[in-house]
């Protein structure tokens, strides 16, 4: 079963509401992941951890599509799958532990957030979606409060060259991934999408197999449990959710929606590992939503000027020449 090419749909409120659902729910789970990846990294190292995390969403993600008996995408899909596969699912987050693990999270929050903006530039320039005003300005808004938020997390650690090499390598291939899996989106639905393109990249993780398994056996089962975590939540949950609102948008206005992840990772923080902001925290998870809101606002229609606006015939006038027409 294959899937081809749907016209465009006529955009309506209910699949705005469902749209935006979905990039809240992504945003969410997201910001829940950098929670989980903290207490996994304990036990697992960057490679083994992103196979498993893979294996874990691979295996729900492909139940889900047994189920629903969606089977394969369309020819033109496979590009952008193996594309985002390779770069998102595999080489991102293996980027993104191993840099975690060199960096102090503040710096690697402030470097991982260049992805958004630069999603933005490749969205304008390789799928010619435009760069509207509020769009720049509300991701201004919301790099600076991510910023911030690094600055207040900033105060423990240090950073190594290669820690910093490696989130910006994740800020690229992140921002590579979604903008090529954007085309792949009009062959296919997006659990056909991500199902194949976590499968890709968990192929592409394949050689930390073996360090999987021997740290596996003496992992603690709370870090097991994360792993498992984030396979099913983050990213089989998250990345189906993030391809049906990507489906119905561009991808910079989806790249600016994950600017509301520092703000929520600095409430979940508060609330289950009993960190408490700083009031510099606050005031950059502040910026980032006022961003957020700023960059997914729609400018008002101009008004009509008169010039362009119908005549309207003065009801006497039409009667006069009518009775004057022979």
């Amino acid at each position: 079963m294959t899937t081809t090419p749907a016209a465009p749909a006529t955009p309506t409120p209910a699949r705005s509401w469902r749209a935006t659902a979905a990039a809240c729910t992504t945003v969410v789970l997201w910001a829940s992941a950098f929670v989980s990846i903290r207490s996994a990294g304990e036990a697992y190292s960057p490679g083994a951890l992103a196979l498993g995390r893979l294996l874990s969403g691979v295996l729900v993600l492909g139940a889900i599509l047994l189920v629903r008996r969606e089977g394969l995408p369309g020819r033109g899909a496979w590009r952008g799958i193996i594309t985002s596969g390779v770069l998102w699912f595999g080489l991102y987050m293996v980027a993104l532990n191993w840099g975690e693990q060199e960096v102090d999270a503040g710096t690697a929050a402030m470097l991982v957030n260049i992805g958004p903006i630069l999603m933005a530039l490749m969205g304008a320039r390789m799928l010619g979606e435009g760069l509207p005003r509020r769009l720049l300005l509300g991701m201004g808004i919301s790099f600076s409060g991510a910023v911030v938020v690094g600055l207040a997390m900033s105060g423990h650690g240090s950073s190594s060259v290669l820690g910093v090499a490696l989130c910006l390598l994740a800020a690229v291939v992140y921002a590579l991934g979604v903008v090529s899996q954007k085309p792949a989106l009009a062959y296919g639905s997006s659990l056909q999408i991500n199902t194949f393109g976590c499968l890709i990249g968990a192929v592409v993780c394949l050689p930390f197999t073996g360090v999987l398994i021997s740290e596996a056996a003496d992992a603690p089962m709370s870090a097991t449990l994360n792993m498992i975590y984030l396979g099913v939540f983050p990213t089989a949950l998250a990345f189906t959710t993030w391809g049906y609102a990507l489906a119905r948008t561009t991808a910079g206005r989806m790249g600016a929606t994950t600017y509301a992840v520092p703000a929520i990772v600095v409430l979940m923080a508060w609330v289950l590992l009993d960190e408490v902001p700083t009031p510099l925290g606050v005031i950059g998870g502040l910026l980032c939503l006022a961003g957020v809101a700023v960059s997914r606002s729609r400018q008002r229609p101009a008004a009509a000027s008169p010039a362009a606006l119908p005549v309207v015939e003065d009801r006497a006038d039409a009667e006069h020449r009518s009775a004057r027409r022979p």
